[in-house]
């Protein structure tokens, strides 16, 4: 046994030169009992440990630790972790390095999305392709077009069986070369999709119903909804080939559900599923961290795109907006729908500050209403720039506010960077927004 452990410490090492490191490494291997081996750019100790009986942990217990410096190793690290508990596996990836460490809950992501899929592709085709070109495939969710059902929407997420499955697939595929059917495919992880609460779902009568035609009217889906009990839908808002359906009564929102779904509604097969509710502050933090977009049907996990390039809770993390400059922010959908201008209509002028807070979309426009609601001096913004390695320029804003409740100076300024100045703009915006909610005299 020992020398099984020498011999592993001493391929563990051949990146780490010297005698005390494979020692360290050693000494640790023989105090511990765990294993350790090198594969796919990584070391792995342990998994399972000595003595482990049963299943692998669930799904929620492994943390993603970031920015380790390169000159510490296991033996210095796996001390440090196990103070939290039992360490049931331990990965050291090579390429990370810096200054600081950042800990947060591993994803365990099993989900990716692959884009520029040919649209005439049924499910099936897909999911027999990717089995052909990936292992541990699980199932395959094809999202029909909005104006045309016989076809997809030019891009499929993949369920693996595991995230290393899921992993070993994106390695192979995220060149950005590999082609399905004689196209080029865009591949990357899916954002998975946000859980909300027992406690919470439990109270939810609003319906997500989806895969309606484009044609069909809000009054429709009304009428189909109400045929199984007449007068349970207190209103629907349609967006697309989409809808939300809000009832009056929970009870009536889930036996409509069971009874509405697969139902077809102007030629459409629908499928109906409880709304999952965000907050507006969780969904402004949801997506300041880049992690959704504020729309509504982000947020309840479905593309809102033809071209596949901004999806779902599913959507790709790194094709997907991210508060980038390609897209304005705003802490709750807003309706955009344009109407009319009839001549002979009375227009009467008004102050922006007049208005309700929902009429606002975007997050500037809304830090200049609360700053004015409060009795301060409008924003003042200061641009600045650098250069990214590959030579962009890009752009961050230093939010002033002249004046907060006790008479001082506040300045606010977000931790990315964009390549647009509206993007930036936004950004600086939003993070002062989430910073001011703090204080207890700002009022929402």
């Amino acid at each position: 046994m020992h020398e099984e452990n020498k011999a592993a410490a001493n391929r563990c090492c051949k990146i780490r030169s010297g005698i005390q490191n494979e020692a360290a490494l050693l000494a640790l291997m023989e105090k511990t009992g765990y294993s350790m081996v090198q594969e796919n750019g990584q070391r792995k100790f342990g998994g399972p440990p000595p003595g482990w009986e049963g299943p692998p942990p669930p799904r929620g217990c492994e943390v993603f630790v970031g920015k380790i410096p390169r000159d510490m190793y296991e033996d210095e690290l796996v001390p440090v972790f196990g103070r939290a508990g039992k360490i049931y596996e331990f990965r050291l990836m090579m390429e990370f390095s810096g200054k600081f460490i950042g800990v947060c809950v591993s994803l365990d992501n099993c989900r990716l999305f692959i884009g520029a899929i040919p649209k005439e592709k049924k499910k099936e085709e897909i999911l027999n392709e990717m089995k052909k070109v990936t292992e541990g495939v699980v199932d395959v969710i094809v999202y029909p077009n909005a104006t045309d059902k016989t076809k997809n929407r030019g891009f499929a997420f993949v369920e693996y069986e595991s995230h290393r499955a899921a992993a070993m697939a994106r390695r192979r595929l995220i060149p950005g070369t590999f082609q399905l059917w004689g196209h080029t495919i865009q591949v990357d992880w899916a954002d998975p999709e946000k859980e909300v609460d027992d406690e919470t779902m439990q109270r939810v009568k609003v319906l997500y119903v989806r895969n309606l035609m484009i044609s069909t009217t809000e009054d429709t889906i009304k009428a189909e909804f109400n045929k199984f009990k007449p007068g349970v839908v207190e209103r629907v808002k349609k967006l697309r080939d989409y809808a939300f359906v809000h009832f009056f009564h929970r009870e009536d929102a889930v036996a409509a559900m069971s009874v509405m779904n697969g139902k077809c509604i102007d030629g459409a097969s629908i499928e109906v599923t409880l709304a999952k509710p965000v907050t507006k502050e969780s969904a402004w933090k949801q997506h300041f961290n880049g992690q959704i977009s504020p729309g509504c049907e982000n947020l309840l996990g479905f593309p809102n795109k033809e071209d596949g390039h901004q999806k779902s809770l599913g959507k790709p993390a790194s094709l997907s907006v991210r508060l980038n400059g390609q897209h304005s922010p705003g802490p709750a959908e807003v309706e955009r729908c344009t109407y009319p201008f009839f001549p002979g209509l009375k227009l009467t002028p008004i102050s922006m500050y007049s208005l309700k807070s929902s009429h606002f979309s975007s997050a500037a426009m809304h830090l200049d209403y609360f700053c004015n609601k409060n009795n301060w001096a409008p924003p003042e913004y200061y641009l600045y720039s650098t250069t990214s390695q590959d030579g962009k320029i890009l752009l961050v804003y230093k939010v002033l506010i002249p004046s907060i409740a006790d008479g001082s100076q506040s300045y606010f300024m977000p931790d990315k960077l964009c390549t647009t100045v509206e993007g930036a703009k936004e950004l600086a915006a939003q993070f002062t927004l989430l910073h001011l909610g703090k204080h207890q005299n700002f009022q929402l």
